[in-house]
């Protein structure tokens, strides 16, 4: 089965492709710098060339066409200004959902942020952070086309993953490695039954096979 990949070169979604690929997946990892293949197809990952920032919804449905599963891994990333923001956490995990939507692609994985909200207040870049990031999510609720189940990590950090974590609707603020981060997606993927959830993910006691199962009522 396939597995496409929006920001398929962010450190998350390196792990993901390895961990999916390992699976014995087709993964493809969408990239707008050519430059940062050699990287994916390590990572046992197909590039493929978009920049969805100003792609249309028809060339990014093109590129699901057959595909399992949707992730949107993407990010305006740090140093970005509150303009970015909106154009990429905002702007293209909205086209990206709507692509899927459209090549009917039924399994959509959103990776938010803890705290992501379209009513926070301030003026920070941070705070635009948090806003788009809450747009995003509230309208992939919206896509009734879409099996989507929404992930938002506390603060990430490079630590080698533990593998045990706290996966729940609330959790309270805490750090993450991105490598468990990756390891809760591979298995949320294949948890359908998690479709309709929006859930928080940090550092914890639980192996992540189970939390998935915990909260998917299995």
């Amino acid at each position: 089965m396939r597995i496409v990949i929006a920001g398929g070169h962010g450190q998350i979604a390196l792990r993901l492709e390895r961990l999916l690929a390992a699976r014995g997946y087709e993964v493809a990892g969408i990239i707008r710098d050519p430059a940062q293949g050699d990287d994916l197809r390590e990572a046992g990952a197909e590039p493929v060339l978009c920049d969805l920032e100003s792609a249309s919804v028809e060339h990014v449905a093109g590129i699901l066409q057959g595909a399992y599963a949707a992730v949107f891994a993407a990010g305006a990333g740090p140093g970005s200004g509150a303009g970015r923001k909106d154009s990429v956490d905002r702007g293209a995990a909205v086209l990206f959902a709507d692509a899927a939507e459209r090549a009917r692609v039924r399994r959509f994985l959103m990776v938010s942020s803890m705290g992501a909200d379209t009513r926070r207040e301030g003026d920070e870049v941070f705070d635009a952070y948090l806003r788009a990031k809450g747009e995003a999510d509230e309208h992939v609720r919206t896509r009734l086309g879409l099996e989507w189940t929404i992930l938002r990590p506390g603060s990430l950090t490079d630590d080698e993953g533990t593998g045990l974590v706290r996966l729940e609707a609330r959790t309270g603020r805490g750090p993450v490695t991105r490598d468990d981060v990756a390891a809760v997606l591979a298995e949320l993927i294949e948890t359908p039954a998690t479709a309709g959830l929006t859930l928080e993910l940090i550092a914890g006691s639980t192996p992540v096979p189970v939390a998935v199962k915990d909260v998917a009522g299995n």
